[in-house]
C-alpha cells in the first residue's frame, strides 16, 4: 500500500530506551505506519502492531512484509492490548510502546476531518468505527462542549466557543458544516486580541474535540493500566506523548510504578519496606533535536518517557 507515509518521531532515542534484542517480543500499540515497528524488527525482535486504523494496518503489512513472521499486525485499539495479545496466545512481551496522537496520513487526508488547513467532513475518528465529531456535536449540549473544550484543550474561551458552535449546528445542522467553517466559527467567538500568535486560534478546539471523538486518555489510562499485567520481569515500556495532558497522565502513571514507598504521607520514617516493580528509565522527558524539528516540525512537542520492569 502507498501513501501512508509518516515521520517517525524520536526514533533513535526509542529504540536505545527499549533495548530490542533477537528473541524478544514487542508490541507497538500505535503501529500507523510502522516506522517504529520496523527499527525494532532490524534489531532481530519479534513485533505485534496494533492501529485501529485499517488504512494504517495494511500500509504497515506491506512495508514490513520482508519480516515474515517476526511481524503481526492487528487492527485494535491500544486500550485493548491485554485481549489482543491473548487471541494471539501471548500473556507477556519483553517491550511495550505507545506513540500518541494524530499520525500525518490522518492529518493531511482531508476526508478525515482532522485539520483545518484543508475543507473536509466533521469525522475525526482515527478507526472506522463509533461517533464522529458530527454526531458528538448534534448530541452533546453547549456545557458538554464547553467542558471538552476547557478539559482536554485548555481553552480560555471554552464557553463562548460551545455556544458558538451549538448556535452554528442548530441554524445549518451539523453534517452541514465542514471542518474549513468550523475554524472560523470558533475563531469568530474568541477576541481577536486573544488569538495565539503562532498557531491558529482554533488549534485548542480541534485538539479537544479530536480526543473527545477518540477517547483518547480513556484509552491511554488502559494501557498505563495494562502495563504490570502485559510486561515481562525486564519488560520495558515508551510512551511519546504530544500535549501536556497525556504527557502529565504518562508521568504521573510511571511516578507511580516506580514508587516503592506506600507508607501514609505523614509518617517520617518508611515502615512499609516496599519495594517498587518498576525504574524509571528518564528522569525527564526525552524531547527531539533540533536537527529532528527542522526536518520534522510536527515532532516540536514529542515527549518521551520510559520504564522498566524490575519485579
Amino acid at each position: 500500500m502507498t501513501g501512508y507515509a509518516h515521520e517517525t518521531v524520536l526514533a533513535d532515542e526509542t529504540v536505545a530506551l527499549l533495548r530490542p534484542s533477537p528473541g524478544e517480543t514487542f508490541l507497538d500499540g500505535t503501529l500507523g505506519g510502522g516506522g517504529h515497528a520496523e527499527r525494532l524488527l532490524e534489531r532481530g525482535a519479534q513485533v505485534i502492531g496494533l492501529d485501529r486504523d485499517p488504512r494504517a494496518v495494511a500500509a504497515a503489512r506491506a512495508r514490513l512484509a520482508r519480516f515474515g513472521a517476526a511481524f503481526r499486525a492487528v487492527q485494535a485499539d491500544f486500550r485493548d492490548a491485554e485481549d489482543a495479545l491473548r487471541s494471539l496466545g501471548i500473556e507477556t512481551v519483553d517491550g511495550a510502546l505507545v506513540d500518541l496522537g494524530v499520525s500525518s496520513p490522518q492529518l493531511d487526508e482531508a476526508a478525515r476531518g482532522f485539520s483545518f488547513s484543508r475543507s473536509g467532513p466533521l469525522d475525526m475518528r482515527m478507526g472506522e468505527a463509533g461517533e464522529t465529531l458530527a454526531d458528538l456535536l448534534e448530541r452533546a449540549d453547549e456545557r458538554e462542549i464547553a467542558r471538552i473544550l476547557h478539559d482536554y484543550g485548555e481553552e480560555p474561551f471554552a464557553r463562548p466557543v460551545a455556544r458558538a458552535l451549538k448556535r452554528e449546528v442548530a441554524r445549518v445542522g451539523a453534517r452541514a458544516l465542514d471542518t474549513a467553517r468550523l475554524a472560523e466559527v470558533v475563531a469568530s467567538a474568541i477576541p481577536r486580541r486573544a488569538w495565539p500568535r503562532k498557531v491558529h486560534p482554533a488549534t485548542r478546539t480541534f485538539q479537544a474535540l479530536r480526543i473527545a471523538v477518540n477517547d483518547e486518555l480513556g484509552a491511554l489510562a488502559a494501557w498505563l493500566d495494562a502495563l504490570p499485567r502485559t510486561l515481562a520481569r525486564g519488560g520495558r515500556a515508551a510512551a511519546i506523548s504530544f500535549h501536556s495532558l497525556e504527557d502529565r497522565m504518562v508521568k504521573q502513571a510511571f511516578q507511580a510504578l516506580t514508587r516503592a514507598c506506600t507508607c501514609p504521607p505523614g509518617l517520617p520514617v518508611c515502615r512499609c519496606g516496599g519495594q517498587a516493580a518498576f525504574e524509571p528509565l528518564t528522569r525527564k522527558a526525552v524531547t527531539p533535536s533540533e536537527a529532528e524539528v527542522a526536518r520534522n516540525p510536527r515532532a516540536r512537542s514529542a515527549k518521551l518517557r520510559a520504564v522498566v520492569k524490575v519485579r
